[in-house]
């Protein structure tokens, strides 16, 4: 039995971690989606994954979302998401690892571990099939209800045992006789390891070759040359001359870092004041394993309810900037969710703070941020001074403008906190037609200025339906003073929003627009916007 592997497969996990995020994310109260109702993973409209239940009302791999549907009305559809798959899966790794350590995660619902030999043998059972007993009664209290267990000499083995496995059973392949138990398979179960495996699944039944045996009497020269590099691989485990070495992972370090109140705090000053030696001892933690966080999560547990956030970095955080951001998560975070009321007197919590955790989001090697050799320059001085003005004045008081996609100048800019990172933005390298061409505005303002354009007559310029000037511009007055045209270019009319006149933008009647870049003759230019039925706005400036 020395040297043997046992696998765990949990089927459809893609399915049941979809359906474990989905019931988490529920309020109390609310039902959620019966674990044992139809459902399926979607990727570009495709099933890629599909449970028991789906399978009996016909649905398959591959399936496009309107077959699966019609096959089976009642269909769950989720969505495809391979860091929920591994995060969700991460409990599963840590109850197997309570009972038996070495575990190789091979994929999400999928890892192996050494055989436990005759450690957990029970009356009259195998060792390996009560250490797979064992196993499924502490995958079942983590709520785990379908897992499947394959035992045999080398990983490729015990992973086809366990896939052929009863729920909540162990498979058990006697030593030596891997290489008959995998010639008994038929070739469609190659479909298993990837797209690689089903076409090279299909192509051998294309070749009428059925089983693996089929596959296993051809000769080394003949498979290497016709199906090459990963054919060769099965080839030599179906003659059972290849034995997979597992590389158990290491438990990941504990590097979160709590503080509890006893009595609550019901003080925002108070909670700072406390968490700073809780602070420092989680940069030191890092500090230890020369990592540095330049995400963390901070989560600040009430009475009455909880507050969680994740705050980025531009460099990377030290104890100082936590302190910060539990303050600024107090001010802001709560005042939003109703836990908080700031009071003229100070800044006195409504629901007292029973916790606050720090948890590293994303970790770095210290040594990519490190110093150099005549210090951080200009650029951290710029850095740490900005912190300082940020830690005044407050976290969303100090904003930078990010450049996003889109077709006015207002559009293509957004404002975000200082030290965050920019999500949600709109992508630059689309077309985005109607854009104004460049150069870009060196100034837009934050509220259009009142504007008007006449004609050489001083007759009001509008545009027509057809996108055509009823005049030439001539003269342009903003505020004031009235300035004449140099030169002009335009219109580019707008055809945002044509469905709804109340938008103002673009469309037919109420809702026309267009745009206009004049320069005057004292030299200064300008981005204009006129709408119908017939006013004028400056929507930015250019140097």
């Amino acid at each position: 039995m020395a040297g043997r592997t046992m696998v765990l497969w949990c089927p459809d996990w893609s399915v049941t971690a979809a359906l474990l995020e989905r019931a988490d994310a529920l309020p109390d109260g609310a039902e959620a989606t019966d674990v044992a109702a139809p459902a399926v993973v979607l990727a570009n409209n495709k099933v890629v994954v599909c449970n028991a239940a789906a399978r009996a009302e016909g649905v398959r791999r591959g399936h496009r979302r309107r077959d699966a549907q019609a096959r089976c009305p009642e269909v769950v559809l989720l969505d495809a998401n391979p860091d929920r798959d591994a995060r969700w899966f991460e409990p599963v790794l840590a109850a197997v690892e309570a009972v038996r350590p070495g575990v190789a995660p091979l994929r999400p619902g999928l890892l192996a571990v050494p055989a436990p030999g005759r450690f957990f043998a029970r009356r009259g059972l195998d060792g390996e099939e009560a250490a797979a007993a064992v196993l499924a009664e502490h995958l079942v209290r983590a709520g785990v209800w379908d897992s499947r267990f394959g035992a045999a000499d080398d990983l490729y083995t015990a992973e086809r045992a366990a896939r052929q496995a009863p729920p909540q059973a162990c498979l058990s392949i006697a030593s030596g006789a891997s290489a008959e138990f995998l010639r008994g398979l038929p070739v469609t179960v190659l479909a298993d390891d990837g797209p690689e495996g089903a076409e090279l699944a299909d192509l051998l039944r294309r070749l009428g070759l059925v089983l693996l045996a089929d596959f296993a009497r051809l000769g080394a020269g003949e498979v290497a040359n016709r199906f090459g590099g990963y054919g060769s691989d099965v080839w030599r485990r179906v003659q059972g001359r290849e034995v997979t070495r597992l590389a158990s992972r290491t438990p990941p370090p504990e590097l979160a870092c709590a503080i509890s109140f006893e009595p609550p705090l019901d003080s925002a000053e108070a909670v700072t004041f406390s968490v700073r030696t809780t602070a420092e001892r989680f940069i030191a933690g890092l500090a230890e394993r020369q990592l540095v966080a330049t995400s963390v999560r901070i989560e600040a547990e009430f009475e009455e309810g909880v507050s969680a956030r994740t705050w980025l970095h531009p460099r990377c955080f030290g104890s100082r900037d936590l302190v910060d951001r539990v303050h600024w998560q107090l001010q802001a975070g709560m005042a939003s969710s109703g836990l908080r009321s700031r009071k003229t007197t100070g800044e006195t919590i409504t629901s007292a703070v029973t916790l606050v955790r720090f948890l590293p989001d994303v970790v770095e090697p210290a040594g990519d941020h490190a110093d150099g050799l005549w210090g951080g320059g200009a650029e951290e001085q710029v850095v740490r001074g900005v912190a300082r003005v940020q830690a005044m004045v407050g976290y969303d008081a100090v904003r930078v403008p990010v450049l996003q996609g889109g077709r006015g100048a207002a559009d293509r800019q957004a404002l975000v906190p200082w030290g965050e990172r920019p999500v949600g933005l709109r992508p630059v390298d689309r077309p985005w037609p109607g854009r104004i061409p460049g150069p870009a505005p060196s100034r837009v303002f934050a509220v259009p200025l009142e504007a008007e354009v006449v004609d050489e007559a001083s007759v009001a310029v509008a545009v027509t339906p057809r996108g055509l000037v009823t005049g030439e511009p001539w003269r342009i007055r903003i505020g004031r003073h009235w300035c004449p045209l140099a030169s002009w270019a335009g219109p580019w009319p707008l055809d945002e929003g044509w469905w709804s006149a109340s938008t103002g933008q673009g469309g037919s009647g109420q809702g026309r627009a267009a745009r206009f870049q004049v320069v005057g003759v004292d030299g200064r230019a300008w981005l204009l916007c006129w709408r119908a039925p017939g006013s004028w706005e400056v929507e930015a400036a250019y140097d």
